[in-house]
């Protein structure tokens, strides 16, 4: 966990994380506990919170798509049952949820997605008829759009779940032939040794704000939200403000087939966003791709933009487009 931590502050109310019962969920949100504690001598306790997406084994696209990993943790959050929640913020709604506010986005894991597959194969060397496995439309579609003749199928389950569907991992008798993943979970998990290929953004660009965290609190809360502002990555911020601005514009949400990846890079005046998106239909039969540079302070301005000229090109059709 990276970020701004500063001055240690001894303070001895225990706070309360909610947070879903996942193991990733759990890995994400201790290794935020232990930030805070860390930077403020604050004890934290994880609760566990069940949310929609957890009691259903339906597509999350069948679920509504967007927030149903992260409703019932900010119900919890707005009725005071626990002071915090950390969330995987591609999950989140574009719009804010009144009464909460997004108190720091901490250091962000490697944004980009992960083959795990049979044999150690690469991408590449899958046959054409390969099984590859995935939840995400947006995987779905740029996949297809490859043409590499893969058989892109969906899938649902935790982490462990997906990895045990791949044939011979580990010696399971699995149905698939791979699966694609956010590498940033498996890092979190420690299971990076399964990664057959970490995918190049110029073949599958990341999902906006893949790999970060979103720290929420209650606005009215002044003590939790200094405490958390500790955690803060400016960087970080900057990046997935202009990715989730870019998918705002586009109106779309976390189940349709677009992709964000902002960089910060040394420019001529100092530090600057290079900010890449795509929309891709999901039969993988065309696209739209671009990309803008600007200042750090202007990321949501640059999503804008961004997402304005991806919506000139017909960007609106192709996530209208069906498999």
């Amino acid at each position: 966990m990276t970020g701004a931590l500063t001055s240690r502050t001894t303070v001895t109310a225990t706070l309360r994380l909610g947070t879903r019962a996942s193991a990733l969920a759990r890995t994400q949100s201790q290794a935020v506990a232990d930030a805070i504690t860390e930077a403020t001598g604050t004890p934290v306790e994880l609760v566990h919170i069940v949310t929609e997406g957890d009691r259903s084994s339906e597509a999350i696209t069948q679920l509504g798509g967007t927030g149903v990993f992260v409703a019932a943790i900010r119900r919890a959050l707005l009725e005071g049952s626990v002071d915090l929640a950390v969330h995987s913020y591609k999950d989140l709604p574009t719009a804010p949820q009144p009464g909460l506010i997004l108190a720091a986005v901490p250091g962000r894991e490697d944004p980009r997605d992960a083959l795990v597959a049979r044999d150690g194969l690469t991408l590449g060397e899958l046959p054409p008829g390969s099984k590859v496995g995935t939840g995400a439309p947006r995987r779905v579609a740029q996949l297809r759009a490859l043409g590499l003749g893969l058989d892109v199928v969906p899938i649902r389950g935790n982490v462990d779940t997906r990895l045990g569907r791949v044939a011979g991992l580990g010696g399971q008798a699995g149905d698939l032939d791979a699966v694609v993943l956010a590498r940033a979970g498996l890092s979190r998990l420690g299971r990076l040794d399964v990664i057959t290929e970490t995918l190049d953004p110029l073949q599958v660009l990341p999902a906006p704000a893949q790999g970060a965290l979103a720290v929420e609190c209650r606005t009215s809360d002044a003590r939790t939200r200094e405490l958390l502002g500790r955690l803060e990555d400016t960087s970080a911020r900057a990046c997935v403000v202009a990715e989730r601005s870019t998918l705002a514009t586009l109106e779309a949400g976390c189940s349709a087939p677009v992709a964000a990846y902002a960089e910060v890079a040394e420019g001529e005046d100092g530090p600057e966003l290079f900010l890449r998106a795509s929309v891709t239909a999901i039969d993988g039969s065309d696209a739209v791709r671009g990309s803008v540079t600007g200042p750090l302070p202007d990321a949501a301005a640059l999503g804008r933009a961004l997402a304005a000229e991806l919506l000139d090109r017909g960007a609106a059709e192709l996530m209208a487009v069906t498999p």
